[in-house]
């Protein structure tokens, strides 16, 4: 089964996100998972503005790469600039993207201005994974 691995740098809420999102949108056809090149916990944010559209990660935990894991990879798909530039080498066969996104968990203010920024990041992964699901299914 082709693996596809979403880093980040501690694996709190984007690399979450897109795990979640590529879990539903790829389904049994990939083996998904996403890590981090710190561990941060995992953001209770991220576990809210999820479940908004239906998609729960509460039972996620913030996790290291695998360098092992990486390594079985087929794709690879960094969320920030902090993790394509502290990622492990990986094989030349890889795909690799890159979607460098804000961290929500940055946002300041009142709950509701964080959550917004929260909602902007994740409708923004759920952008990339589609696409990124439909030009999976093409090859």
């Amino acid at each position: 089964m082709p693996k596809i691995y979403f880093l980040c740098t501690g694996n709190a809420c984007r690399s979450q996100m897109a795990e979640g999102f590529a879990r539903q949108l790829l389904g049994s056809a990939w083996e998904v998972a996403s890590a981090g090149v710190e561990i941060h916990g995992l953001n209770p944010l991220a576990v809210q503005t999820m479940a908004e559209v239906g998609i729960d990660i509460s039972d996620h935990t913030s996790k290291l790469i695998d360098v092992a894991y990486l390594n079985q990879c087929q794709v690879v798909v960094t969320l920030c600039g902090d993790a394509r530039d502290r990622c492990p080498v990986t094989p030349p066969t890889v795909i690799k993207y890159h979607w460098p996104l804000p961290d929500p968990a940055r946002a300041t203010g009142a709950t509701n201005e964080r959550l917004q920024v929260f909602r902007q990041v994740r409708d923004q992964i759920k952008l990339n994974v589609t696409t990124l699901a439909q030009t999976l299914s093409q090859n």
